[in-house]
């Protein structure tokens, strides 16, 4: 018996930001600590969503640190 499954895609969405003091180790630019949400789709339905925060690079989006 063979079964497939499918991940279509898995987003990452801020729902909201705020600056925060320091910079980014990569680009040096701004840094902000954001509420991020994840969801996972199987054949384009949602199915996971996970909510945690994150601070992220204001300029190259690059994640820093999170907090899950």
């Amino acid at each position: 018996m063979v079964c497939f499954c499918f991940l279509v895609d898995q987003r990452r969405k801020i729902r909201r930001s705020k600056p925060v003091a320091g910079s980014c180790s990569r680009c040096g630019r701004g840094a902000s600590v954001a509420d991020m949400r994840t969801a996972t789709r199987f054949c384009y339905i949602p199915v996971y969503w996970k909510s945690w925060k994150a601070i992220i690079c204001t300029f190259c989006g690059a994640i820093l640190k999170s907090y899950r």
